[in-house]
């Protein structure tokens, strides 16, 4: 008798190859190091071939472990789907989910009409802030569930989406060609603005601070009027923008990581289902060959 590939295992698989990393895939599943690490033995016992190959410190996957992260993400969504087929009408009550404002625009609609459609009899509270003040709510235990962006230093997160942080100007102005270059960025607290100002100091770009907000739309704001240059990522393009290339004298900036924090505090069933409704309806827009960067 065949023996079905064990659905867990993909899931801490899929959290290994996300963070290139076994110790921090393991706290995203809440399992010990030397649990995961003996899931994935078993995974490749099963499977009969390597699905790893080790770079360094990181957790690289093997050709066949690209050809698996597929299979697997398909199998893990599917079976969420089928588990809020049948459960999704039983739950009541309310959630309260935080995301920034640059995404807000580009994820709440799907999010929103996925969830509400499984769980009609759920309130769901949503907040907009910048990750750094989401986090704090986390803390506080004022959030059930987070999208934040994240970066390296911060706390375990449930990587499901990478974008590449894009130069932005006004598709109708000059603005780019100004000396000095007339910025909207965040706040001091912001990681992007402290990835542009280090990048136009090492390229000697003169450079001044004209708009400083929390708000993604004052800052788009900014850039669609002609004011000022920004850096967004690629779900936080308007109509009316313009990217900025290395052909324009803008060095190309790094990705940023997105992905879900979970309330500490409590156990939510509500939110556990919210998260996986936010996976399975933005992780098709992820490349596998991108996540397990």
């Amino acid at each position: 008798m065949t023996v079905l590939i064990d659905i867990d295992q993909l899931r801490t698989f899929i959290a290994i190859a996300e963070t290139g990393s076994f110790t921090k895939a393991a706290d995203i599943v809440h399992k010990t190091q030397s649990a995961v690490s003996m899931q994935m033995k078993r995974l490749e016992e099963r499977l009969d071939k390597p699905i790893f190959a080790r770079d360094g410190r990181a957790s690289k996957l093997t050709e066949d472990g690209e050809r698996l992260l597929d299979y697997a993400r398909k199998i893990v969504k599917l079976n969420l789907e089928a588990l809020a087929a049948f459960s999704g009408p039983e739950l009541t009550g309310s959630v309260r989910l935080g995301v920034p404002d640059d995404y807000a625009d580009r994820y709440l609609p799907e999010i929103m009409a996925r969830y509400s459609r499984a769980y009609p009899s759920v309130e769901l509270t949503v907040i907009c802030e910048p990750s750094v003040d989401l986090l704090e709510r986390i803390d506080l235990n004022e959030l059930d569930l987070a999208i934040i962006t994240t970066s390296d230093g911060q706390r375990p997160s449930e990587t499901f989406r990478r974008e590449r942080l894009l130069w932005v100007t006004s598709s109708r102005h000059g603005t780019h060609q100004e000396a000095p270059l007339p910025l909207a960025l965040g706040r001091q607290s912001c990681g992007w603005r402290r990835i542009a100002l280090d990048c136009l100091e090492r390229v000697d770009r003169p450079h001044r601070l004209l708009f400083t907000s929390s708000n993604a739309g004052a800052v788009a704001a900014a850039v669609l009027a002609g004011l000022a240059v920004s850096v967004l990522p690629e779900s936080g393009l308007r109509p009316g923008m313009r990217v900025l290339t290395p052909a324009d004298g803008f060095p190309e900036l790094p990705y940023c990581r997105i992905g879900l924090v979970r309330n500490p505090h409590e156990a939510s069933p509500l939110a556990d289902a919210l998260a996986e409704h936010i996976v399975s309806s933005l992780d098709n827009l992820s490349e596998a060959s991108q996540a397990a960067e």
